[in-house]
């Protein structure tokens, strides 16, 4: 496989976000991986793209490499997509992805402008990871990378992407699945819906479709048929026990019921411009819970009946509430362009979440929302007794508050080095080169992970 790596950072070589690629280069030594300078060399670009839509049009896959720079990516890959735009090469149907490198602040933002602009050049876009700057340095990133990347092979393998905003136009998969399981696979699937809607026989239809191609037992349960006592009171109550004041048992429900799942979907209608009250019932209950993730890991997915494309809010709410509670989310299929193959394709994927605990790291909804979460808890720790000793067990505590005195410190002599004008003369790229360092060891580290006896293809830098 030939991947087409896009650095946008303008360090180039030195470039953080470019030292997991390299990562990934050594682990799995059967692809050959060009890299682009494109941050560092925009100008030459502008002057003559040939050689690059030369490289763009051979690639398998292209992956745009950056640091995320105020809410978006920097400016010089912003200008080299617009190159992509004005010289047109033959990029459409090729697969795209991308990596970045941040502290998660509005990391969205610049994936989502990413995805966009593939789609817009007829891109297969497949799903982003959005690291820490230095989650290499750690055992955790390095699994996390080297799982997205699996993934994206995986997703590649099956001629799987992600949905085009204008669903519309959305590209059915092109991979063979099954009419039905037929080996079944221990562990359930908790299917929650609502059928007390105007549709129900529609949204029953695409209930039906996911049963069939899930090969897992599904555990389908109506909200529209338990009976809730009421709406959360806020009264705090659960907040020391866990239990709700309400005595209709759907405390004990939620968790036997559908937490124990090794997934959940949701399937709904639209109303409203949400997912309807009865959800809305059911997500304020699980207050029982306090601020505790309690199915974090488990994979989600939802079926949606309705126009979502005209519900940005609705469709940022789905995603947020992945995020935070530290679930992956395997897809949303709607019944606008081609709902079978949607499920289909979200059913496989949620397998695939399941099969191999895909788990990436958060982006700016799930740590800016968790650290919002933690930093209340904390405070309010002799109310929230419960939340409090989940946190403390899962250490979500551990860089709360932040006090690092060796990193500070460091970046105290860092600061004063860049600020003395002569010091910096002197120092030259050397900066740049230190920047990088910390992750030299988990380069060195790397192996392959696939088959040792495969001939290791050529890398060429341009």
């Amino acid at each position: 496989m030939n991947i087409l790596v896009l650095n946008g950072s303008p360090s180039g070589k030195y470039s953080v976000t470019l030292q997991t690629v390299l990562y990934l280069e050594k682990c799995f030594p059967s692809c050959t991986f060009e890299v682009l300078h494109v941050g560092q060399r925009i100008r030459s670009m502008e002057k003559d793209f040939a050689p690059c839509a030369e490289a763009l049009e051979k690639a398998d896959l292209i992956l745009f490499c950056y640091p995320v720079y105020t809410f978006l990516v920097p400016a010089q890959l912003h200008r080299f997509i617009e190159l992509m735009k004005e010289h047109r090469p033959d990029v459409a149907g090729k697969f795209a992805t991308q990596l970045s490198t941040s502290k998660h602040f509005y990391d969205t933002t610049a994936h989502r402008f990413i995805q966009d602009n593939c789609f817009d050049l007829g891109l297969r876009y497949i799903r982003g990871l959005s690291a820490d700057m230095e989650d290499l340095t750690t055992e955790k990133g390095q699994k996390e990378a080297v799982a997205f990347f699996r993934f994206v092979r995986w997703s590649m393998s099956n001629g799987l992407e992600e949905p085009w905003p204008d669903v519309a136009a959305f590209i059915p998969m092109t991979a063979h699945v099954p009419e039905e399981a037929t080996e079944p696979k221990p562990g359930e699937i908790a299917l929650v819906t609502d059928l007390s809607g105007d549709r129900p026989e529609h949204l029953q239809a695409m209930i039906d479709r996911f049963v069939k191609r899930c090969p897992r037992p599904v555990k389908v349960i109506d909200l529209a048929e338990f009976p809730f006592a009421g709406g959360c009171l806020g009264c705090f109550r659960c907040a020391a026990s866990g239990k709700c004041v309400y005595k209709d048992g759907f405390d004990s429900f939620l968790r036997e019921k559908i937490q124990s799942a090794q997934a959940i979907v949701y399937a709904f209608t639209i109303k409203d411009h949400s997912m309807g009250y009865r959800f809305k019932l059911y997500d304020d209950r699980q207050f029982c819970n306090g601020h505790r993730t309690v199915t974090h890991g488990s994979p989600v997915g939802y079926l949606v009946d309705g126009d979502l494309a005209a519900e940005p809010n609705l469709r940022l709410l789905l995603e947020a509430r992945a995020q935070v509670g530290g679930n992956f989310l395997a897809g949303i299929a709607t019944d606008e362009a081609d709902p079978d193959a949607a499920i289909d394709q979200m059913a496989l994927t949620l397998e695939y979440a399941i099969d191999n605990a895909y788990q990436p790291p958060a982006d700016f909804l799930g740590v800016g929302g968790m650290k919002i979460f933690r930093d209340l808890i904390c405070q309010m720790r002799g109310m929230m007794k419960a939340d409090h000793r989940y946190y403390k067990a899962n250490g979500l505590y551990r860089d709360y508050p932040q006090k690092h005195p060796l990193k500070t410190a460091a970046m105290y002599l860092i600061g004063g080095m860049m600020t003395n004008e002569t010091i910096r003369k002197k120092a030259g790229s050397k900066i740049n080169e230190g920047m990088v360092m910390p992750y030299q060891a988990a380069l060195k580290k790397a192996a392959p992970l696939e088959d040792a006896a495969r001939k290791e293809p050529a890398r060429s830098h341009k």
